[in-house]
């Protein structure tokens, strides 16, 4: 089922923003892209606003999905996130949180998902 990173991807995103729906999170963005890079979901949760990378994979053939989300993949999402920041005039205002939702599995009935907050 796996073959097209463009399609897990995108079922990986899909059941995240299920769950957090689920979990009473507000989900502004998804997809979000600016010049710095992409950020996969932004959310609130309460007042805080939350930069969520997901990762899906359906074995551990290569390790948990969130091992994925290594130092320079962080970097991005940091700079992604200030920008975002920046550009909606909310730099001084806010606090903020980097998760990642990591996803084994397949169908969302069947899959773990591990929602890791503040993960970086």
């Amino acid at each position: 089922m796996f073959g097209d990173n463009k399609i897990t991807g995108k079922l990986g995103e899909n059941f995240a923003v299920y769950y957090l729906k689920n979990k009473k999170y507000n989900i502004l963005e998804t997809n979000y892209k600016n010049k710095c890079g992409e950020i996969d979901i932004i959310a609130k949760d309460g007042e805080v606003y939350v930069f969520v990378e997901v990762k899906l994979r359906n074995s551990l053939d290569y390790g948990f999905p969130y091992e994925a989300v290594i130092k320079k993949k962080q970097n991005h999402i940091k700079n992604t996130a200030l920008s975002y920041l920046k550009l909606n005039h909310l730099l001084d205002e806010v606090q903020i949180r980097f998760d990642c939702i990591s996803i084994l599995g397949e169908r969302y009935e069947d899959c773990v998902i591990e929602h890791l907050e503040n993960i970086f």
